[in-house]
């Protein structure tokens, strides 16, 4: 599982070629404004159930655009280390610190792979581990769970998003996914396109049901501040693609000593559950 070795995201997978995320976060953070970095900063803030993060250490576990690690220091993390294993991805948080904190010295940012347990243990213990919609497009979910757990200290907190398990409508998405990355890129578009379209065309058909009409647009924004049109292309192309049951993900924390402080299931949908986990105290995490 971990080896020590290259901390970049491979191009191919053992089951097939990765989406290149990196790519898609560029594009976001042409879009990027204080709106959504206001989102950004009220999300996480609702999902730690914290109004501030003084004097905590943070860690961004495949920090993407690095938005998250941003929202961290603006609420007041007294050190926050953003890692990813997509050069690219690390090129934009790059980018995100030099456009609106360029002389912050709170903020490091690496290339490392959650995989590589010796590169994560390397990073020491923090106060928060965040790793949102992340650890699911590894390849190996469940030894992602099982390292990034170590990072987190004595009676830290873990907050984590996962894929919700649909069953046959999870498998039929895990094809399309790994379809759309082997699909040349001209083609992607007259290929996948029909898909959003078609969800998208559904919820316009039922905001005007309910005197509403409104098209998605690039500008949109959710309530984490992503773009629901990046989103989309992350959805379509993201690949490697792991699934759990809430409870499953519940079962795996507690059975390390972990206790759940909080879970916000998406029911049948086919969206993010999320996790926050509070790690065991002192005398627990020393007998692991």
């Amino acid at each position: 599982m971990a080896s020590g070795k290259s901390a970049e995201r491979p191009a191919v997978t053992a089951s097939g070629p990765a989406f290149a995320f990196g790519r898609n976060w560029r594009n976001f953070l042409g879009r990027l404004s204080e709106e959504r970095i206001g989102a950004a900063v009220r999300s996480l803030s609702a999902l730690l159930a914290a109004d501030t993060l003084g004097g905590k250490r943070f860690l961004d576990v495949g920090s993407g655009s690095g938005l998250f690690s941003l929202a961290a220091l603006r609420l007041g993390a007294a050190e926050v280390r953003s890692f990813d294993a997509d050069p690219e991805s690390v090129a934009c948080a790059l980018e995100l610190r030099r456009r609106y904190c360029p002389e912050e010295t709170r903020w490091a940012i690496s290339a490392g792979s959650v995989l590589d347990r010796t590169f994560v243990d390397s990073l020491g213990k923090f106060d928060v581990v965040y790793s949102w919609g992340v650890l699911h497009h590894t390849g190996d979910m469940w030894g992602a769970f099982d390292i990034v757990r170590r990072a987190v200290a004595p009676g830290g907190l873990l907050a984590i998003a996962i894929y919700n398990d649909q069953g046959g409508k999870s498998r039929v998405w895990r094809w399309i996914k790994k379809a759309y990355c082997r699909t040349p890129r001209p083609l992607r578009t007259v290929l996948f396109v029909p898909i959003p379209l078609y969800f998208e065309g559904r919820r316009a058909i039922a905001g005007l049901a309910q005197g509403r009409l409104r098209a998605l647009t690039p500008r949109d924004q959710d309530a984490r501040g992503m773009s629901p049109y990046c989103d989309w292309i992350d959805w379509l192309g993201g690949y490697p693609f792991e699934v759990a049951k809430p409870e499953e993900v519940v079962s795996f924390f507690e059975g390390k000593g972990f206790g759940t402080e909080r879970v916000v299931a998406v029911g049948g949908g086919s969206g993010n559950n999320e996790y926050v986990f509070r790690a065991p105290a002192a005398d627990a995490a020393e007998r692991d």
